[in-house]
């Protein structure tokens, strides 16, 4: 197996009902996040983590994914014509920056299915698994800390954050033992559980799984092994306690700002925060907040 992970999968064929009824018709992918669609965010932190090779996993009604990463002639030929070179220079790169595959996930049938899905495309290689929902603002950046890990390692490795007890339920949670790395004992674990949205009084711990993973080819098996569990869901995080059998499984709590915007108040605290970071918005909607009687 190379050692070197080149691919990172996006999970991107769910419905979006958290949206309706702007994902009716758009994915959930697309919505602007400021300027740019989620899964912008996510493909730029690949980019710039080493990972130009991109699959993406889309359903039925996600073909603006597609477009959005493609070439579009008439755009730029419009562009260029109108000597707009700054947005001609913005839409190139959207294009060029990454080698993109598509492979379809007919039904939206779990997380661990959606990985499934990109099998044959990943091959006998490490990969990443970016989930858009999920914009995290780092530096270096949060994929980039995470195969730190795996190139120390060779093992698999997921981001981990704390979350407050009464968000435990929401997310898959870890039982874990620290490890040092780095000079510290607070910031790597070595994972001995995993469960899928305990009750606040039955979580192992407070460290909740965020939609970045390094994963080595073996997590193929162990989800086919793990089957779909009670609603019918085929979870990665089935397969992953399967692999705790053989290997060590690795989590790293990562520096930097996670959002959560596949939730509304997420996505607007997102849009908030990054329009503030903006040179060429900052200044003035900061302002115009400030003018607010909250």
């Amino acid at each position: 197996m190379s050692l070197k992970v080149r691919k990172a999968v996006f999970p991107a064929a769910g419905l979006g009902t958290r949206f309706l009824p702007a994902t009716k018709a758009q994915p959930k992918e697309m919505l602007p996040l400021v300027d740019k669609p989620l899964i912008q965010y996510g493909v730029e932190e690949a980019v710039r983590s080493g990972i130009r090779q991109i699959v993406i996993v889309t359903g039925r009604g996600k073909t603006a994914i597609e477009d959005h990463f493609d070439v579009s002639f008439e755009l730029e030929h419009l562009l260029e014509s109108r000597n707009r070179h700054d947005l001609l220079a913005a839409v190139r790169q959207i294009s060029d920056m990454i080698e993109v595959a598509y492979v379809r996930q007919r039904e939206a049938l779990g997380l661990g299915h959606a990985v499934l899905r990109a099998r044959e495309i990943v091959g006998e290689e490490p990969f990443a698994v970016v989930l858009s929902d999920d914009v995290i603002a780092a530096e270096p950046p949060a994929l980039r800390q995470l195969l730190d890990v795996w190139e120390r390692f060779h093992a698999p490795v997921l981001a981990l954050m704390e979350v407050p007890a009464e968000s435990i339920p929401n997310y898959g949670i870890v039982a874990a033992e620290p490890v040092e790395y780095d000079g510290t004992r607070d910031r790597l674990y070595r994972i001995l559980d995993l469960v899928e949205k305990p009750p606040r009084d039955q979580a192992p711990s407070n460290l909740a799984i965020i939609g970045r993973y390094v994963l080595t080819p073996e997590i193929f098996p162990a989800i086919e092994a793990a089957g779909p569990g009670a609603l019918g869901e085929i979870q990665l995080t089935d397969g992953l306690r399967r692999l705790l059998d053989g290997s060590p499984l690795y989590g790293y709590r990562f520096r930097g700002t996670r959002y959560d915007a596949g939730d509304k108040l997420g996505f607007l605290i997102a849009t908030v925060e990054f329009a503030l970071r903006r040179e060429d918005l900052g200044s003035a909607f900061r302002a115009y907040l400030k003018t607010l009687k909250l």
